[in-house]
């Protein structure tokens, strides 16, 4: 069977600024959270490798650009750092980060790449967090001039912006989970950098809609899509509140404008909504999404909360569910995920149905795999057959959905090369691209190559 796509399907991948831009300390950029916390505590980063031992994109675009040309890419999503752009966080622009990216972006559209910029990738600059990051409505304003100063410079050449990659991996992360800075554990808290994100996130999508810029504004979610672990009414229930709180937290303000019902009157019923300002409401339902950027990587699976009864005290979202693992699920034996290629099909099916067939993409899917230099051949290239049939697996799911008229116009895979990860640093590799980290040196894996020629023929048989 050939599996084709659309002629203008987008075909390219994803990285981010403190991923793999690197230069941390140089050129007027000031520091953002993770170079902070790399500084205070490096023991929380795997092998201790911080935000500066990235791939170096910051001094090797040109070539990169060049490798994206032969990887068959005709877009590629990256984005701007705060902390570079405007290292005091509000005010003066750092004139050689403005040459860096129109030099980078001016690079892709040389080579027929079109240039996908976020505006926020978890990189707080540290400035900012130090006056309430996004507990604080001072830097929600001064978030929309970062954003309002990126448009005015590059929008002339950039015409599909994105507000936020995952906004609610900080929550999560920094707020919940103690996995990144700054290391917080409170729910109330949690909530409030959740709301001022979506706020942040219209203001944004105010801003670029007052410029009158041609072109989209989007949002980027990590969808997982969420499984009960049977059709048990506890346990259906504890897969709604694992789904209100961590998908339609954020995806529904940014596509209806307006939070769900259930999980406003859960939030009040457990005294854990966040102060509101009078205009908030109509700023959030302005700040709908042109196009929403979907991360896929492992589906969500619920069971109900043994013990709970609904009458107890919410003080964490796991009083409310627990996870399950299913049994002889597939799995990703170096990162611990669950594969499950039919999610993408669903959340792609939920957002036809639910959320008014919505235009998207897939802006993020792929595998991470620890000790790939045990799989380099002869020739001296990583023959990754793992991860050309988890992508192609995908893809066959996104193509029944394009079938049933889904609205999904593109595959952005997670990554271009192997790039610094969070805590994880280098322990998993994702891209179609090897990186050498001691000489920078720069290899096509098998992966990149079929990628190549899959989006050179729009599909594959």
């Amino acid at each position: 069977m050939k599996y084709q796509f659309a002629d203008d399907f987008w075909w390219g991948s994803a990285t981010s600024a403190p991923q793999s831009e690197g230069a941390a300390a140089r050129d007027g950029k000031s520091q953002n959270i993770f170079d902070y916390w790399y500084e205070i505590a490096p023991e929380r980063f795997h092998h201790q490798v911080g935000p500066s031992e990235t791939s170096t994109f910051y001094d090797h675009f040109q070539q990169d650009v060049l490798l994206l040309k032969t990887l068959g890419h005709n877009s590629f999503r990256t984005s701007i750092s705060w902390s570079r752009l405007i290292p005091q966080g509000d005010g003066e622009v750092n004139p050689k980060a403005v040459a860096f990216y129109n030099a980078m972006i001016d690079s892709l559209l040389a080579q027929g790449i079109t240039p996908f910029i976020n505006l926020h990738h978890f990189d707080m600059p540290l400035c900012m967090q130090q006056q309430g990051g996004w507990e604080s409505r001072t830097v929600v304003e001064a978030y929309a001039r970062y954003a309002k100063t990126c448009f005015s410079l590059f929008g002339d050449r950039v015409s599909h912006w994105f507000t936020f990659n995952e906004p609610i991996v900080p929550v999560e992360a920094g707020y919940l989970n103690d996995l990144h800075y700054p290391c917080v554990v409170d729910f109330k808290r949690a909530i409030a950098v959740a709301y001022h994100s979506v706020l942040a996130h219209a203001k944004a999508v105010n801003e670029f809609r007052a410029l009158g810029d041609q072109g989209s504004i989007g949002i980027i979610l990590n969808l997982s899509p969420t499984y009960p672990r049977s059709d048990s009414q506890e346990d259906r229930i504890a897969a709604h509140y694992a789904d209100l709180l961590l998908n339609k937290s954020f995806l529904d303000p940014v596509t209806k404008g307006r939070y769900p019902e259930d999980l406003v009157n859960l939030l009040r019923a457990n005294d854990l909504l966040p102060q509101t300002a009078p205009e908030d409401a109509q700023l959030i339902a302005d700040g709908v999404v042109d196009i929403l950027g979907v991360n896929y990587y492992q589906p969500r699976r619920v069971k109900a909360k043994s013990g709970y009864q609904a009458s107890d005290p919410v003080t964490m979202p796991d009083d409310l569910f627990s996870f399950y693992e299913m049994p002889g699920r597939k799995i990703n034996p170096h990162r611990g995920w669950e594969i499950y290629e039919k999610g993408l099909y669903d959340i792609l099916m939920d957002l036809k149905e639910n959320y008014g067939n919505i235009p998207c993409y897939i802006s993020e899917n792929g595998m991470g795999v620890e000790g790939e230099e045990a799989f380099i051949g002869a020739s001296g290239r990583v023959e990754d057959d793992y991860r050309i049939d988890f992508i192609r697996d995908h893809l066959k799911w996104l193509h029944q959905a394009l079938s049933e008229g889904a609205n999904c116009k593109g595959y952005h895979l997670w990554t271009f090369i192997d790039c610094w990860s969070w805590l994880n640093a280098y322990k998993n590799r994702y891209g179609l691209v090897r990186l050498e980290r001691e000489s920078q040196r720069r290899t096509i894996k098998k992966s990149g190559y079929w990628f190549a020629e899959t989006a050179r023929q729009n599909g594959f048989d």
